[in-house]
């Protein structure tokens, strides 16, 4: 590695040529903004080869997207570029009009962040696959469908002709991820660049579409440039690391010397910011994961027939009475309390109403976090809802600090929702853009007649010094701060009734590692400090390990396991909550290659 430019070494992969596939020399990007070129990208250098993987990595900001799209001219029209791009030696920065197209989808294709709005919505999944091939190859309808169902096969989605008849919204996130890989991949790229692949979502379909790149890799021998902040999808995939702060490259190498001896300090602050799971507690003992799967492994690998799904059924439910029958009565009584509860989104016209939630056992005393996790569609996020009285409960109890609120009137549920405080996912929608910061945190102690006029103002600003953020910030709207900063003036509205329980629901998935991180912990000293109960809502379980002092396992619509972080994390006994636990990347290259083979055994002995 010389002057920022990554040089070849052997990683254990075939068939390398001597010549990159991508070779970027004093590439820069810039914005012109107010008549004033302002630099997202500067003076970058690096080169990548067939069968690898080059990741690069940085907060948002950090000019990383930007200087990939930059590559196949995708900026938008006050930006310009300077420097060199060649693709297997010949330059393409600067081309435009049908040769720019030509590269485009052929020679090099992107994988974006949001499959959703990356995919034309009145299309059908095989109608923009067909079309991706027949723009760049001169074959029949017929042949390109066979092509196209050949791709769908290729990245694995279960059943390739439905896919192909289907349109975006009709399949999962991960679907439509597999979908979008596919299209890329329909005219054989040379150089695959992945926008933050897997960043919206579920851990389990993050490590299948990872299983799937890493395949994909092996098969066609592409190249792939790798842009994401998560250190632990570095880890899994990853040849080469690029890392970016402010525009420029801070330091270049192999994956293994960029986690194991890393040399800029800003390179040592972005890995000690990630949440590693086994590591949350006060306890000195650090929880090995990997050794708790292994040892669960041992017990699992063999064939499970009816009679033993429905001992495990029965074993569990017995450990979920006992954990309830055990719980700490001594703090009090329960801020939450779920009892045999289920949740139904009602009938809106042909849809007929769905039971999302089944049989939910579980309680949240003063001062306690519990970490409620499962993937999308587990029904997490729903129990957050009716929690605040946003959702009916079709049967069983719901008990808000005492109050039943199953059959509870408005009034009720008005004077119910003081008591309660929500985080939203993200800060950006849930603010209102029109009002200054200082009414949106004020607005709820208004409207509940606790305080107007100067002690309205003292109170926005005691909320303020809370959350940290200077108190001239109440005069800003949401626009002009950073994601993180959005994200505190949620929590100090959220706060501002001093709620009895605050519901979080995804507070941190939006944000960077390093921004995610002080907001945890500012959400964890304020919980220290005003003791209120805490359901914490999440699929990252990195994050709930770090905040929680019990954890809550859910899968469609059920309970499935449910006790304290060790219990959990040390001793899982469900299967499901073993391969939630193997799914998560470590951001170690070595223990993610054995975390990767426990989680393969785990899938082959579910089968």
């Amino acid at each position: 590695m010389t002057d920022g430019v990554i040089e070849n070494s052997d990683s254990g992969q075939t068939a390398r040529s001597d010549v990159p596939v991508l070779q970027v020399k004093g590439l820069g990007v810039d914005y012109g903004v107010d008549k004033v070129w302002v630099p997202a990208a500067i003076d970058l250098n690096y080169e990548v080869r067939a069968g690898e993987v080059l990741a690069i990595v940085g907060e948002s900001g950090s000019g990383k997207s930007a200087s990939s799209m930059s590559l196949l001219g995708l900026l938008p029209e006050n930006s310009r570029t300077t420097g060199s791009v060649k693709l297997n030696g010949k330059e393409i920065l600067g081309l435009t009009g049908s040769k720019l197209r030509q590269i485009r989808g052929r020679d090099v294709a992107v994988i974006f962040q949001e499959p959703m709005t990356a995919m034309n919505p009145v299309y059908t999944i095989g109608f923009q696959i067909v079309e991706t091939i027949r723009l760049h190859n001169e074959i029949s309808p017929e042949e390109a469908k066979e092509r196209a169902l050949k791709l769908l096969d290729m990245v694995e989605l279960p059943d390739p002709d439905k896919a192909f008849k289907s349109y975006p919204h009709q399949l999962s996130g991960g679907q439509r991820q597999r979908a979008m890989i596919a299209q890329s991949l329909s005219c054989d790229p040379k150089l695959l660049i992945a926008d933050e692949p897997t960043t919206a979502l579920d851990v389990t379909v993050q490590a299948e579409i990872l299983d799937l790149m890493r395949n994909l890799r092996s098969k066609l021998n592409s190249a792939i440039v790798l842009i994401t902040h998560d250190m632990g999808v570095v880890a899994d995939l990853a040849d080469h690391i690029v890392v970016m702060s402010k525009g420029r490259i801070v330091e270049a190498g192999t994956a293994e010397q960029i986690f194991h001896n890393p040399q800029h300090e800003y390179t040592r602050k972005l890995l000690a910011a990630v949440p590693h799971l086994g590591q949350g507690g006060d306890d000195a003992e650090e929880v090995d994961i990997t050794a708790a799967l292994a040892a669960a492994t041992q017990t699992e690998l063999r064939a499970v027939d009816q009679n033993e799904l429905m001992r495990r059924e029965r074993a569990n439910q017995a450990r979920l009475e006992e954990a309830e029958r055990a719980a700490d009565t001594s703090r009090g009584a329960a801020v939450l309390q779920l009892t045999d509860v289920a949740i139904e989104y009602p009938k809106q016209g042909r849809v007929p109403a769905f039971r999302a939630v089944e049989g939910a056992n579980l309680a949240i005393y003063p001062g306690e976090i519990l970490g409620l996790v499962g993937e999308s569609g587990s029904g997490k996020t729903t129990i957050g809802r009716a929690a605040v009285g946003l959702l009916p409960v079709a049967a069983g109890s719901l008990t808000v600090t005492g109050k039943e609120i199953s059959n509870a009137t408005r009034k009720e549920l008005f004077e119910l929702r003081r008591n309660v405080g929500m985080v939203f996912q993200d800060p950006s929608s849930s603010l209102n853009p029109r009002l200054p910061l200082g009414e949106s945190i004020g607005e709820p102690m208004f409207l509940a007649k606790v305080a107007k006029g100067a002690d309205l103002q003292k109170r926005i600003e005691t909320l303020l010094d809370q959350v940290e953020l200077p108190r001239a910030y109440r005069n800003r709207y949401p626009h002009e701060l950073s994601g993180g900063q959005k994200q505190r003036v949620g929590i100090a509205r959220a706060l501002s009734l001093k709620p009895k329980l605050l519901v979080a629901d995804e507070p941190t998935s939006a944000l960077d590692v390093s921004v995610q991180a002080t907001v945890l912990e500012l959400l964890k000293n304020l919980q220290l400090e005003l003791g209120f109960a805490c359901l914490f809502v999440t699929h990252d379980l990195a994050v709930v390990d770090l905040m929680s002092d019990r954890i809550c396992v859910m899968r469609r619509g059920k309970i499935v396991e449910q006790g304290t972080r060790d219990q959990i994390l040390r001793r899982p006994q469900d299967p499901y909550t073993q391969r939630l636990l193997a799914a998560v990347p470590l951001p170690n290259p070595e223990k993610q290659r054995e975390r990767r083979e426990l989680r393969a055994k785990l899938l082959a002995s579910a089968e």
